[in-house]
């Protein structure tokens, strides 16, 4: 029987890298579906999803408010901030947002849940600033050169910024939780709704699967997934999958589920995403 081949995006990061271990390895297959991986950086995956090109892939949970009509998202593979840790504000020194001397801010991709989650946090607060965007791993060189006031970082620079010289002045991830007790959604994996409901649950029964097999086999699955590190340690690697990739990715239940409706309904309440979307997990 010819397979049926689905690809999966996602990008090329150590916690990424750590939940398709299973699958690159050969340990997880399926008998009716050939899955295959294909990287790129995740406001390209966001721009791309948009236009509707792929069937499955990482996203920005920004992101799906604008695709909601065509995807539903897996409950399976997510990455969410956490008690203490999210994206960060960082800058050359100590500064407060409120004393009007901030004028622009990097942002790390347009449809990048840091870059939602920072205009909820300025635009409760009446605070303005230019937000700038450029690629994720640009953000920390367009503040160490003072090309920008401050920047918004996400992926590993949220552990090395303060080797680099840096300040962090805001965790997202902590805001968000001080206000809701739940953790900041950032990266969910979406599925094509026109694959159909077999395909669909297919895909997410598949991930889980690789999912499972990275954290039973965490030594192994850390090994490739440093490959992806862009030069952290072993001991940074370790902490980032650990932030990154745990029992919510495995299955966001409930909390999840709710962070994820309160925080696109924030967005859409103060008029920063064109409507609420209906939101559909599989």
């Amino acid at each position: 029987m010819t397979k049926r081949r689905i690809v999966i995006h996602h990008s090329p990061d150590a916690d990424d890298a750590f939940m398709f271990y299973g699958l690159v390895s050969g340990a997880v297959s399926d008998a009716e579906y050939e899955i295959e991986h294909a990287l790129s950086d995740i406001e390209s995956l966001n721009q791309r999803t948009r236009r509707g090109e792929l069937e499955v892939t990482a996203l920005s949970v920004h992101a799906y408010a604008f695709v909601a009509d065509h995807y539903a998202i897996l409950r399976t593979g997510a990455s969410m901030g956490g008690v203490d840790y999210g994206p960060r504000l960082v800058a050359r020194e100590a500064f407060d947002l409120g004393d009007g001397e901030l004028r622009s801010i990097a942002i790390p991709g347009e449809l990048t849940s840091a870059a939602l989650a920072l205009r909820i946090y300025l635009k409760e607060r009446d605070l303005s600033a230019e937000l700038v965007n450029m690629n994720f791993d640009k953000v920390q060189d367009a503040v160490l050169s003072g090309a920008v006031d401050a920047g918004v970082i996400i992926h590993e620079g949220q552990l090395t910024h303060t080797r680099d010289g840096l300040v962090s002045n805001l965790d997202l991830g902590q805001w968000w939780w001080e206000q809701t007790r739940l953790p900041l959604p950032l990266g969910v994996n979406v599925v094509q709704r026109s694959l159909g409901q077999p395909a669909m649950q297919a895909v997410s029964r598949i991930l889980r699967a690789s999912v499972e097999y990275g954290l039973a086999h965490r030594r192994e699955a850390l090994e490739y997934a440093l490959s992806y590190g862009r030069g952290l340690s072993v001991e940074d690697a370790d902490k980032f999958v650990s932030m990154y990739v745990n029992e919510r990715t495995r299955d966001l239940g409930s909390e999840g589920m709710e962070s994820i409706q309160k925080f696109l309904r924030r967005g859409a309440d103060l008029k920063l995403l064109p409507a609420m979307p209906q939101i559909d997990f599989v």
